[in-house]
């Protein structure tokens, strides 16, 4: 399966954010074998694993749990590439999301966005993916920071979301988050989300010009042409999280999602290096170890949320990913 991937432009105010967290991330670049200097490259693209040993280190170096909230402090239009001006040319915020859910793989392939209404307004929930290793918490915690902070700067105004939810333990001084997000934060909660009002969403953007959201529009979908040859690999990636607590996905299910035959389907997946029950495999494995790092999630409780149709089938796929069970990954942990 290929390598996810973020923009340099992410990667950047990543950077930013930790080394105003006196992180030198020069030197963690070179720990990791990365290149500073592409940073500056436009085009450049990092791998996510890259990336979460990068939070590691500087969750490390700094002792700092809270570090990824920092990116609340760097924002500018650029750091989301064509996707950030795209927003901001969005006559409102719910127009602007709704493009951000779209484009999101320019930013990080790693990230996936949904924004969906409930009774009092629109909750926009995130998953970041590990390839590897398990994403970082800092990671999600950070990108909801800046967005938040973003749709405050487009809106020449400090949003207040109705709600903010964080996956694992709450930390043991809340006040970081609380500076950032101002309402009550929640933790041990099912996914990373923010809920905002729709008066916040229908109001008009000062930068809104339909010229220009038809332009920036044209430009996401010429780069995303660039990932042309994963783009089957990600949409049904983005099925199979979406199903998986529904049972055991089945390839035709996945197929008709994409109104295409399953054969069609295979054809696809094998082009791009893959196949329908290594997909299944490789995501039940990711989402197993971010699974058995929130404490309070029973096994019988993550074993339904990646579709097994019994325990003992989770306990043995299990074994054959990592080479142990379950409860000595959790302790390891």
């Amino acid at each position: 399966m290929s390598e996810r991937t973020t923009s340099s432009h992410w990667a950047s105010t990543i950077v930013q954010a930790l080394e105003m967290g006196d992180v030198d991330c020069r030197r963690l670049f070179e720990q990791l074998g990365m290149s500073y200097a592409a940073l500056s490259d436009p085009d450049a693209r990092f791998a996510q694993d890259d990336m979460t040993r990068l939070w590691q280190l500087s969750v490390a170096c700094s002792g700092n749990r809270a570090i990824g909230l920092n990116m609340a402090c760097v924002v500018r239009p650029s750091s989301l590439h064509v996707v950030g001006y795209a927003l901001m040319s969005s006559c409102n915020l719910q127009e602007g999301i709704s493009s951000l859910v779209r484009y999101q793989r320019i930013i990080a392939e790693g990230a996936d966005f949904s924004f969906h209404p409930t009774a009092q307004g629109h909750e926009l929930t995130l998953t970041i993916h590990g390839d590897r290793l398990p994403s970082a918490k800092e990671s999600a915690e950070g990108s909801l920071a800046y967005f938040l902070a973003f749709c405050s700067w487009l809106a020449c105004r400090p949003l207040i979301p109705r709600r903010v939810s964080f996956c694992g333990p709450a930390p043991v001084d809340l006040e970081p988050y609380r500076a950032v997000f101002k309402e009550p934060v929640q933790f041990d909660a099912e996914r990373y989300a923010m809920e905002f009002n729709s008066a916040d969403l229908d109001a008009p953007l000062p930068t809104a010009n339909e010229a220009l959201a038809q332009l920036h529009e044209r430009f996401a979908n010429n780069y995303l042409e660039r990932f042309s040859d994963t783009q089957v690999t990600h949409q049904v990636r983005q099925i199979l999280c979406r199903v998986l607590p529904q049972g055991e996905p089945k390839r035709e299910t996945v197929a008709q999602a994409l109104f295409i035959s399953e054969r069609t389907l295979q054809r696809r997946l094998q082009a791009e290096g893959t196949s329908f029950h290594q997909m299944l495999d490789d995501i039940r494995r990711e989402l197993a170890s971010q699974y058995l790092a929130q404490p309070k999630m029973s096994l019988q409780e993550i074993s339904y949320l990646l579709g097994f149709s019994a325990p003992s089938n989770f306990f043995r796929a299990f074994r054959r990913w990592f080479d142990m069970t379950p409860n000595a990954f959790r302790e390891g942990l």
